[in-house]
């Protein structure tokens, strides 16, 4: 599954279009390596993106990727496709 599709079905990120441009400025890694919108991710791939709030202060949040889901998810499902390693 994409980068960008994911962000926006595990609901990291609200739209499509905004997980595009947090990968084209170069804001989202995957394993340690800025990643791009197409980057195609496996179970277990760690994300590294800016913190929604824009806090610079603050670290990024990391992500484990642990479900690859196939169509859209409920909104309680979402939460499931992911585990936050660091805030």
């Amino acid at each position: 599954m994409r980068l960008d599709k994911f962000l926006q079905i595990s609901r990291l990120v609200k739209r499509r279009t905004i997980a595009n441009t947090l990968c084209s400025k170069g804001a989202v890694s995957v394993n340690g390596y800025i990643a791009k919108a197409g980057k195609t991710l496996s179970v277990g791939d760690v994300i590294r993106m800016p913190h929604p709030t824009g806090v610079e202060e603050t670290p990024e949040p990391e992500y484990e990727v642990l479900e690859l889901p196939t169509g859209n998810v409920s909104r309680a499902r979402a939460e499931t496709l992911y585990r936050q390693l660091k805030l």
